[in-house]
């Protein structure tokens, strides 16, 4: 029968299809709750589990689990205790590199979309209250020329400036906020010249963008907090397209509440799928239901490699993609 896979919840082709070739797959059918999962793995009966970012691979879940390791169905890998994994022997891969297009076209679309209302305009036209043309109805804000501040400067943050440089903005960047480090032009290569670095809180001072790039991590939880808020601009938009315990979210629904800022745009939030309290109904948002890596050939391709990462972990060998530094040693 081979090795045999675990798969918390359903991946497209090729993956299942790549799995199904090198071994047993059983694929859940509904995500597991925490005790679910930590029973499954601790069961003895799975070589690899392949997850998704909601569920959660923490010290007591891997402490216990018989299993030689998780591949996550993402690039990032908040949801997993990787220096447990390293403790324990247990591998971990994820799915780098594929989604950066995709994600900075969203992130470009909710720069766009906030700037311009969007989503309000859209609701005036089928609530049948669009009554022609008028000099001063659903006005926005321009994005040419206004200053796009990036926190982080990583792949995507860059193939967000290489779109935002088309719509003419002014580019600034802090490469790893809160802290700093300095970039070379060399470094910078086709962004030398055509974006500044500057420090993190002047990045939040000036920007009429603020888009975040940043992993989530123990520096990055609540970046953006209600003290950060207050010194953006008061019609400044924030953007997140990361992750969303990055922005302190119930802070962030008070700022736009009450003018502090002057909207947001966000793809992903701080306890999904649920949202902070009074978020929804604030009309100076645009609210997306985490589809940064939402296109049919982004997706497959992460299950390809989710898959040849599990499949390479059960046969004793490196995932593509490796996480933990024991896979690098």
């Amino acid at each position: 029968m081979g090795n045999h896979y675990l798969v918390t919840t359903a991946i497209p082709e090729p993956g299942l299809q790549l799995l199904s070739d090198a071994g047993q797959v059983t694929v859940l059918p509904d995500p597991p709750d925490y005790a679910t999962l930590a029973a499954l793995c601790a069961s003895g009966d799975y070589d690899v589990v392949l997850t998704q970012l909601r569920d959660v691979i923490d010290e007591p879940l891997l402490a216990n689990a018989r299993v030689k390791g998780v591949s996550n169905y993402a690039v990032g890998y908040n949801n997993i205790d990787v220096d447990a994994a390293t403790r324990h022997g247990i591998l971990v891969g994820n799915t780098p590199g594929v989604l950066t297009d995709a994600t900075a076209d969203v992130a470009m679309l909710l720069i766009l979309g906030t700037a311009r209302r969007v989503v309000e305009s859209d609701r005036v036209v089928r609530d049948g209250k669009f009554l022609g043309w008028e000099p001063e109805f659903m006005l926005g804000r321009d994005v040419s020329g206004a200053v796009l501040g990036l926190a982080g400067f990583g792949r995507i943050a860059r193939a967000v400036a290489r779109r935002a440089l088309g719509f003419g903005m002014e580019e600034l960047f802090s490469p790893r906020p809160p802290g700093d480090r300095p970039v070379s032009d060399e470094e910078l290569g086709e962004f030398a010249g055509k974006v500044r670095q500057v420090p993190w809180d002047s990045l939040v001072e000036r920007s009429d963008f603020l888009s975040l790039h940043v992993p989530l991590n123990e520096q990055t939880r609540h970046l953006v907090d209600a003290d950060v808020l207050g010194r953006m601009k008061s019609d400044a938009i924030l953007i997140n397209t990361a992750r969303g315990p990055v922005v302190d979210e119930s802070a962030l629904v008070e700022a736009l509440r009450n003018g502090v800022i002057g909207g947001a745009g966000l793809d992903v939030f701080e306890d999904e799928p649920r949202l902070a309290a009074g978020l929804a109904e604030l009309p100076n948002t645009v609210l997306l239901p985490h589809v940064g890596s939402a296109t049919v050939p982004v997706r497959a391709e992460m299950a390809r490699l989710s898959a040849l990462n599990a499949i390479a972990i059960a046969e004793g060998r490196l995932p593509l993609h490796p996480v933990n530094p024991l896979s690098r040693a």
